[in-house]
């Protein structure tokens, strides 16, 4: 560790993660806006995530921006919509949203993707203030609204994090909907600190319940959030993540609440949940304080083959790392591992847990701002423009934070919402895509010193769904064991990852790659190579699972 701190101390201009900032060179124009007005609507500070998916099935990653609205009256030429930027390769992109037809219009603030119908090609559905939107893959470059047949509208709430998820095993993806709190124009309070106006604390709006809907097979979904147990719960839902967190082979829900506890629902394999965040470790920090999550991701952080928690906060409040100790118990490390590092002034949003070096460890990449664009005038500890941030993992269960040293990419000072990461150049590392409250998004090429190797996988499910969420993904590459799972929504409101990336360092073989399925199955592939993108198709290696 302290030789690390000096290797840093010494570094002024690179260090072993290197992000570069390609926006201007990609051709996106994207602007987000909040839809504000002078009013400072709640709503308007929450927006937004982003989603990095691959829609057009040519193996690289596009990218979906999510925007804000203007209030009912209010007239804005042209009005703002969401945007597609299809990946043309060589980090130059193609607004796409027209020919494609997902340029929705609504007050846009979670997304998720994945192959709902299970027809080969990814779907996308939007979380609004306002009815939410469903957008079916036609499978030719183009989408097809299908909300209203599909059922998933979801009323007229304010959402926030969506994640699609496998809740019984059945092979089709069912839909968790997040909602932030009760809110409209009409029920807006005006709020002032020391006298300037601000954002209302979110408490002063009822908290909301959330809504869980089950895929009937055929296209539709029914509404089951009372018998699945979700509906009992109210909080003032932001980011979240499905994962299964006690390897029992379902996937459980963990939501992270502003400005209460976070809720942790273990799913008991049918599709019905039980809530245990407090029990569990989760719903609090290390002293016992609620949090005002913001974002959610999770990755086996320390390889012991467990998934993690990692949860962004507000100003004053770390980003906390909950480590899971196997036993269905989680303990915040935070400050035991230095994750928190460089967090506390800022409010956190967009984060993943995610190899940036290719090392064999996962990193964490952290998105900060604020919400009061005037805060200078009433509180001088922290910024609305704020540097992202990026903490290192030094593989012994440690944390150092490298900011400084990741090159121009991390010198950017806007304020930041959502976060994705995808291989957008083909190259072996992960890039990142952030998108900026008020102002153009920030593209992070990854220019890491070379020498490591890397896997990355994707998944082909037969019998399970087709892009094998929820699936346990385990590389084997000698004395180094990594675990990953397929996700459909994760960080800040936000989606990416479909495809799995293991860092390798310097071994040049990877053994072997399991796949534990949804459902049931396992699937071995030996000596994949290493450098590459490897697809495993279920039932096409099915090998009893072995041991590392």
């Amino acid at each position: 560790m302290l030789a690390w701190l000096c290797v840093f101390s010494a570094a002024s201009a690179q260090g072993p993660i290197v992000l570069r900032d390609v926006t201007r060179q990609t051709g996106i124009t994207f602007r987000h806006t909040d839809g504000s007005r002078g009013d400072r609507c709640i709503v308007e500070s929450v927006t937004a995530g982003v989603a990095v998916f691959d829609y057009d099935g040519d193996g690289d990653g596009d990218i979906y921006f999510l925007n804000g609205a203007p209030p009912p009256g209010a007239r804005v030429d042209p009005p703002p919509r969401n945007a597609l930027y299809r990946n043309d390769g060589g980090w130059k992109f193609t607004d796409v949203t027209e020919q494609a037809g997902v340029g929705d219009r609504g007050f846009a603030l979670g997304v998720a993707a994945a192959d709902y119908d299970n027809d080969g090609d990814v779907d996308l559905y939007v979380n609004n203030f306002g009815p939410n939107v469903l957008y079916r893959n036609n499978g030719d470059g183009t989408f097809t609204d299908a909300t209203a047949a599909a059922g998933v509208g979801n009323g007229n709430k304010v959402g926030a994090g969506t994640c699609f998820l496998d809740i019984d095993g059945d092979g089709h993806l069912d839909l968790y909907v997040s909602s932030y709190l009760e809110f409209s124009y009409q029920t807006h309070v005006p709020t002032t600190i020391k006298g300037f106006p601000a954002y209302a604390n979110p408490r002063r709006y009822p908290a909301a319940p959330d809504n869980l809907y089950r895929n009937n097979g055929d296209g539709t979904f029914t509404d089951v959030s009372e018998q699945s147990g979700i509906a009992a719960y109210a909080g003032w839902g932001m980011g979240m993540v499905c994962g299964d967190y006690d390897n029992d082979g379902d996937t459980d829900i963990f939501v992270g609440n502003d400005v209460s506890e976070n809720f942790l629902f273990d799913n008991d394999g049918t599709g019905e949940f039980e809530e245990v965040a407090l029990i569990a470790g989760a719903a609090y920090d290390l002293i016992g304080q609620e949090h005002a999550t913001m974002g959610v991701d999770c990755g086996d952080f320390n390889n012991d083959g467990w998934l993690d928690f990692h949860a962004t906060s507000y100003q004053e409040q770390f980003a906390t790392l909950y480590k899971n100790l196997g036993d269905g118990a989680f303990e915040d490390v935070t400050r035991l591992t230095g994750a928190g590092t460089g967090t506390l002034p800022y409010v956190t949003w967009g984060n993943a847990l995610a190899d940036l070096d290719n090392d064999g460890d996962r990193d964490l990449f952290i998105a900060c701002g604020h919400i009061h664009d005037n805060l200078e005038l009433f509180d001088d500890r922290s910024s609305y423009l704020a540097k992202n941030q990026v903490l290192m993992n030094t593989g012994d269960e440690k944390f150092v934070n490298v900011s400084d040293t990741c090159g121009d990419g991390l010198t950017v000072k806007l304020s930041s919402r959502g976060v994705g990461l995808e291989d957008l150049d083909d190259d072996g590392d992960l890039d990142v895509v952030v998108l900026n409250s008020r102002r153009e998004p920030t593209i992070l090429r990854n220019d890491s010193p070379a020498g490591n190797h890397w896997l990355q996988v994707r998944l082909r499910g037969i019998k399970s769904n087709r892009n094998g969420v929820g699936a346990h993904v385990k590389v084997v590459a000698g004395d180094l064991v990594q675990m990953d799972e397929v996700h459909s929504g994760r960080g800040y409101q936000s989606h990416y990852g479909l495809r799995l990336h293991f860092g390798l360092g310097k071994r040049n073989r990877v053994d072997r790659v399991e796949v534990r399925w949804i459902g049931g199955g396992v699937d071995v592939l030996e000596n994949p190579g290493i450098d590459r993108v490897v697809t495993i198709t279920e039932g096409s290696g099915r090998t009893p699972p072995l041991s590392p």
